[in-house]
């Protein structure tokens, strides 16, 4: 499963081991717990990717022999690529701009996902 952590200073995205419903349970018992609203939305989230990493063609083939609609990419520009997730909205309130997005897809596009957007951030990074 892949989790995107939205937070004041940006995206991390990470692989966790955990099954989505028992990630989701966790988060409602802490909620619970603390005495803490949560909002839990089904939705999507997006990001950009390098157009030109070796590893979007590996991630394009995996997507279309899986014939998923979890994943889609699209072109922006000669640059980017922007990758769409659909899968589920976690925060404490409906309009909290931080908050996790998990979503599940196949070990492969959830490695590539992972490697693409790693490399995204390298390349930030030096610029």
């Amino acid at each position: 499963m892949l989790k995107l952590t939205y937070t004041e200073n940006g995206l991390h995205m990470e692989r966790v081991m955990a099954p989505l419903e028992v990630l989701i349970a966790q988060r409602i018992v802490l909620a619970m717990r603390l005495g803490q609203h949560l909002y839990i939305q089904p939705g999507r989230a997006s990001f950009l990717l390098p157009a030109t990493a070796p590893s979007l063609k590996q991630l394009e083939q995996i997507l279309r022999l899986e014939q998923t609609q979890v994943v889609m990419v699209t072109p922006v520009d000669q640059e980017f690529v922007e990758a769409t997730v659909y899968g589920s909205w976690i925060a404490e309130n409906i309009q909290a701009e931080t908050g996790i997005f998990v979503t599940a897809v196949s070990d492969m596009a959830e490695f590539l996902l992972l490697r693409l957007w790693e490399a995204q951030t390298q390349v930030s990074f030096l610029a």
